[in-house]
């Protein structure tokens, strides 16, 4: 929108003629000037006819591609009247000055910072050639300045950024604004500042970027179980573990990874399991995570528990998972739903796996069994410390756990999954529903585990080698 007087009551006006009912309002003029977020109940004539008004008004303008704060340092030397050179080129450019910040500092030289608001960036590396010319000038990038020199456009050149670096279309690019707008409001009315996160939030999209493609490389183990059982898992950069399991030449897959992964993921299971394309594919999934979930759709049946088939049918009809359910959690989970290209998957194709046990009473609860070829696994529900939902499966013949996220091996992390896991709580606020609960889950599969050597394997890193003595 114009940065004018009597903006929003513009707004107002135009949906009120139309019936159209505002939820959510959220302007900062200290973050964008130009950014007016609102939130609108009506039909869907009613919504069409009200873009049509807000643009005839000059909103919902989509030239922001266009529109950029540049952030200039110009070195001056410190005698009257130095700047009064830069002013007029600025001037002459028709650029509008939205930050400047100078103070002596006992030297020959004052250092200048300036934000200009350009309309057409095409004429920026032209300003900069002239302005050379009068004196030394340095860009400062924002993404790498410890402190914020300007936040005008601040929603649009963040926005795009992360669009850029996950290869997002225009119209999801517009639907990640609004979520990052309501991660911004939920901060600041929790007396939050947010740049720290939004911060963490661009690291967390470059580190799941820098991984696509040929760069896309996981470590792939293989686990001999018998002669004719073999665990092959699979260890992405970035989001879950895929454990697949061969027995008597059947193949079943636990959990998935991120959807952005899927190209990569698919060429790296193909290469182990060369007959994938033929062959029905079954997969199980610990919880309902979104770095477990991404691949589902690729699936031809998908066995989960009670509780996980719920949350992610729900999903499916486009209403709030578990994660979701947390009003502080909400933006961040759309978000990496958003920057992973998550799509839920068609319900119809679950299989619901033990029984619905309401009000749990123990960290772990079992809940029924599962057997797949030579392995006989307890199906083991935890409390929600993790995630509502959450498995563990334990086949007490051959010592082995399938642990999920409720157990890792947090020393057998790669360099990659370390760095990832840093990043990956930003967008949950917490990886674990609750940390005190998860604990205690973790300290029941401890023991329940029988005299012997066991091989743990979770969700992320290295398989576990694990001894219980008598």
């Amino acid at each position: 929108m114009p940065d004018d007087i009597g903006a929003f009551l513009k707004a107002s006006k135009c949906f009120s003629a139309l019936g159209v009912n505002i939820t959510r309002v959220s302007y900062n003029k200290a973050v964008d000037s130009h950014t007016l977020f609102i939130d609108a109940e009506g039909t869907e004539e009613q919504l069409r006819k009200a873009d049509i008004e807000l643009k005839k008004i000059g909103y919902l303008q989509g030239s922001a591609a266009k529109t950029s704060i540049v952030l200039i340092e110009f070195c001056l030397e410190d005698v009257p009247g130095s700047v009064t050179n830069v002013l007029t080129l600025i001037s002459d450019f028709n650029f509008n000055i939205s930050y400047i910040s100078s103070q002596e500092n006992g030297t020959d030289y004052q250092h200048f910072k300036m934000g200009l608001y350009v309309e057409n960036v095409d004429k920026i590396s032209e300003f900069l050639a002239e302005a050379e010319k009068l004196c030394k000038v340095r860009v400062i990038n924002y993404n790498s300045s410890e402190k914020v020199y300007d936040n005008s456009i601040f929603y649009n050149s963040y926005v795009m950024g992360l669009a850029q670096t996950m290869g997002l279309s225009e119209k999801v690019s517009r639907e990640l604004l609004v979520h990052v707008n309501l991660a911004m409001q939920t901060l600041d009315e929790q007396g939050l500042s947010p740049y720290r996160t939004f911060d963490s939030i661009s690291k967390f999209a470059e580190l799941l970027g820098a991984s696509k493609g040929k760069a896309f490389m996981p470590r792939v183990s293989t686990h001999k179980m018998s002669d004719n059982t073999e665990f092959i898992l699979i260890e992405p950069p970035c989001g879950s573990n895929t454990l697949i399991i061969k027995s008597n030449e059947k193949v079943l897959f636990i959990d998935s990874g991120y959807a952005c992964y899927s190209d990569e993921m698919l060429e790296t299971i193909r290469k182990v399991i060369p007959n994938f394309d033929e062959i029905k594919k079954t997969i199980l999934v610990t919880h309902a995570d979104v770095d477990h979930c991404g691949l589902l759709p690729l699936f031809d049946e998908i066995i989960a528990s009670p509780k996980t088939a719920l949350c992610l049918k729900n999903e499916y009809l486009g209403n709030d998972g578990f994660r979701e359910k947390n009003p502080l959690h909400k933006p961040y989970i759309n978000i990496c739903k958003i920057l992973t290209s998550y799509k839920a998957a068609d319900p119809e194709k679950i299989k619901v796996l033990g029984n619905n046990v309401e009000n749990l009473k123990e960290p772990l609860t079992q809940i029924g069994f599962f057997d797949f070829e030579e392995l006989h696994f307890e199906v083991y529900e935890g409390k929600g410390g993790h995630l509502p939902g959450e498995i563990v499966l334990i086949d007490y013949a051959k010592h082995i756990a399938i642990t999920g996220d409720i157990y890792i091996n947090i020393h057998g992390l790669t360099p990659e999954q370390a760095k990832y896991n840093q990043y990956a709580p930003i967008l949950m606020t917490s990886v674990d529903t609750d940390p005190k609960l998860c604990a205690e889950e973790r300290k029941a599969i401890v023991g329940r585990l029988g005299v012997g050597k066991w091989q743990i394997f979770g969700a992320h890193g290295f398989k576990q080698d694990y001894s219980v003595s008598s």
